[in-house]
């Protein structure tokens, strides 16, 4: 940009500069030449040859001055502006990549935190599953030990119960015996007869 903006000042200065020059040559050239009306333009005045020719040798020197001194100066201006605009592009791409390799990291601490959080929502509920499956099969166990103990206890009980019955039936039945036909009958007699009622009737 600095640099086509010198370029265009000094290809306009160099059009510029040799109609300067070429108007006196244009005035000696043709002395007659004048504007109705405009005495400016009267050539044929020597005073008006004068104030061209040091027109054109202040512009010269301008020229001259400008394109040694000012025309650099601004060309350093507008380089280093150039140069700081570069600089400065370069920075903010500088910071553009780092701040998307930021939201990159972001995204991927965040993705890594969600799997990681999953991950261990199961592995919690993998624990619970476990735990209840192992706290259910111990109660199951806990309850069939029971209940076995409780089987054992009841089938203790009626074989007491059916060993005090048949005792009680051996009595009633010696007793009966002996109250109807005034005889006693032998115990295990008694017994047997008893014993074979009770297992007829699946006691």
């Amino acid at each position: 940009m600095a640099r086509s903006a010198a370029s265009n000042i000094r290809r306009v200065v160099s059009l510029v500069t040799p109609l300067a020059l070429a108007l006196p040559v244009m005035v000696m050239v043709a002395p007659g030449a004048r504007a109705v009306g405009m005495p400016q333009l009267d050539f044929a005045n020597p005073l008006v040859i004068g104030q061209v020719i040091w027109g054109a040798v202040i512009f010269l020197v301008l020229y001259l001055l400008l394109s040694r001194s000012a025309l650099p100066k601004v060309e350093a201006v507008l380089t280093s502006r150039r140069q700081t605009i570069d600089n400065d592009l370069d920075i903010a791409r500088r910071a553009k990549a780092e701040a998307d390799s930021a939201v990159d990291e972001l995204h991927q601490a965040r993705r890594s935190a969600m799997a990681e959080a999953q991950a261990n929502v199961d592995k919690v509920i993998e624990d619970a599953r476990l735990a209840a499956l192992k706290q259910t099969q111990e109660m199951n166990a806990r309850l069939a030990a029971e209940i076995h103990e409780a089987e054992a206890r009841v089938s203790a009980a009626r074989t007491a119960a059916l060993g005090s019955l048949r005792q009680i039936a051996d009595e009633t039945a010696q007793a009966l015996v002996r109250q109807v036909t005034g005889k006693s009958v032998p115990a295990d007699v008694v017994a047997r007869t008893v014993d074979h009622a009770a297992t007829a009737r699946g006691l």
